[in-house]
């Protein structure tokens, strides 16, 4: 096993061109797994940096996995979700987003808790709160917010009020939020000059683990699920389209002990350390599963944290409302460029706070143009 820092560091290495790199039996064109963040699944697929996992139908880890996982993994070779489609990926953990709330500046101001997505839009909120500089989440707050889901292909159609009801909200959400990005939303929720931070689980608990005063909430009408990740998967590297001998055997198919790799990764064994929130997230088996309260000689020693999670995961009756993030279409990734370079153009003193946001949003269009040229 090789540990690096980061699953957008491993997809940067396996999307350099073929002809471009130096393959030897320690690089990443010789592993037999990779891990691939679920925002870049599509991605992997449609650019041939990964194969599908063959065999999977008669594995016990894929016949004991829930229908939902199974739904997702199928893709067929464009990335997008097919019933007749294969299997790309296996999930090890899973996550979601999360709202945090500093609670002395609630009882101070005299504020309602955070409960839902709606709460954000409190006029008391105005530069008070920070969030993760991602497209879908952003405007896929807004979409909770009007009753939709994440995944709304046709906005017009789909939800009240369509791309001018989002529009207006969105220019509304800029004006509540001071900070868009996903690397110092939670350094400025520390520091307090946010009260509130819109992130992803995985990144929320380790942090506010280490300050006092604060609620974490997984918003009441849903939240994105995000494998991991969310969000991560174990991918077969496309090393076999390699034409060379210095990665060995690996040119002609993957080690046939990746099955029981994967079932050691999945085994309910594994669980324990989210179920203990040792690592934030769940294990895929809790997708479904019946909670299991832990033993107190678990929890002793362990700070208490003002959350509606359990054991880690989700309450049943959100959990319920929960979506895993499909592939947008075409015409909805329009729709985003569209509601973007529409947001209305308010004070100077909000358009420095959004500036960031912007750029980074019209970067990542071009860089999907550049992916399919």
């Amino acid at each position: 096993m090789n540990l690096c820092a980061s699953t957008d560091g491993i997809f940067n290495n396996l999307s350099v061109p073929f002809n471009k790199v130096k393959a030897k039996s320690a690089s990443y064109m010789a592993a037999d797994l990779v891990s691939v963040g679920d925002s870049w699944l599509s991605f992997a697929i449609k650019k041939r940096l990964i194969e599908p996992i063959a065999g999977t139908e008669d594995q016990d880890w894929f016949k004991y996995l829930s229908q939902k996982w199974k739904v997702y993994l199928r893709r067929n070779d464009a990335g997008e979700i097919d019933p007749r489609g294969k299997i790309w990926a296996a999930p090890y953990r899973w996550g979601t987003t999360v709202i945090a709330s500093k609670k002395s500046k609630f009882r101070k101001h005299n504020l309602a808790p955070i409960e839902d997505w709606k709460d954000l839009w409190q006029p008391e909120l105005a530069g008070r709160i920070s969030m993760v500089n991602s497209p879908r989440e952003v405007i896929g707050s807004v979409l909770k917010y009007r009753g939709a889901s994440y995944n709304s292909n046709d906005i017009d159609s789909q939800v009240a009020g369509g791309k001018i009801a989002v529009q207006q909200n969105l220019a509304l959400l800029a004006n509540q939020v001071r900070l868009f990005d996903s690397t110092y939303h939670l350094k400025a929720f520390a520091i307090g000059d946010v009260w509130v931070a819109v992130g992803w689980i995985s990144d929320v608990l380790p942090a506010v683990k280490r300050m006092s005063s604060v609620a974490v909430v997984v918003p009441k009408s849903g939240a994105s699920c995000l494998p991991f990740y969310f969000d991560i998967h174990i991918a077969i590297r496309a090393a076999s389209r390699l034409e060379t001998k210095q990665i060995g055997g690996r040119v002609r198919g993957p080690s046939p002990l990746i099955h029981q790799w994967i079932e050691f990764c999945l085994q309910t064994a594994r669980a324990l350390p989210f179920k203990q929130e040792v690592i934030p997230g769940a294990s895929p088996s809790a997708l479904e599963s019946t909670l299991v309260k832990l033993p107190e000689e678990l929890l002793e020693g362990k700070p208490s944290l003002d959350t509606n999670l359990i054991a880690g995961v989700l309450p049943a009756e959100i959990l319920a409302r929960f979506e895993f993030l499909e592939p947008l279409s075409e015409a909805t990734l329009s729709d985003y460029e569209w509601l973007v370079v529409n947001l209305q153009k308010p004070a100077p003193v909000l358009m420095k706070r959004v500036q960031h946001y912007l750029s980074s949003l019209i970067q990542s269009f071009l860089a999907r143009a550049t992916l399919k040229s």
